[in-house]
């Protein structure tokens, strides 16, 4: 999750449902004005989203982000579109590399702002299959019961 402070605009639960996280990254998005008024009204849908590494850049590719009401002719943005994220040459080398390698995918997590700038939580992970999902609902559901159990004990109620 963002850090304390932050506004956040969208999540992507299913992506959690969807892909094994294994390693999580920050990254800021390049936006036209109309876009980030848009967001500010909490208008963007992250569900289909992917990232990818097109030459020596990281680009976002998928997401949604509605005409923002007011902006008209000029002002305008085009809804789907590519929008280039903000990374460090290194990170994306690495990440670049590791989906190369490993087969994996890179998904938005979250959109929030933070200090007025639009950034983006990224995940890197490997799909899950249907038994992978299933493994993953049961043992999400023991971890609720041993907690609800380690609860109820610890207040006495056993």
């Amino acid at each position: 999750m963002p850090a304390p402070g932050t506004k956040l605009i969208a999540s992507n639960r299913r992506a959690r449902h969807e892909y094994a996280i294994l390693d999580e990254v920050e990254a800021g998005i390049m936006l036209r004005g109309s876009e980030v008024k848009s967001l500010r009204e909490g208008h963007v849908q992250i569900n289909e989203a992917f990232a990818r590494v097109v030459g020596n850049e990281m680009w976002l590719i998928g997401m949604t982000i509605p005409q923002y009401v007011n902006a008209h002719g000029f002002g305008a943005h085009v809804s789907e579109r590519q929008r280039k994220l903000l990374l460090h040459r290194a990170e994306i080398d690495k990440l670049g590399a590791r989906m190369g390698q490993e087969h994996l995918t890179l998904v938005p997590l979250s959109l929030y702002f933070l200090d007025g700038r639009v950034k983006v939580e990224l995940g890197l992970g490997k799909g899950r299959t249907k038994s992978d999902k299933r493994q993953a609902m049961a043992s999400r559901d023991a971890d609720l019961e041993i907690r609800k159990a380690l609860g109820r004990s610890r207040k006495g109620m056993d």
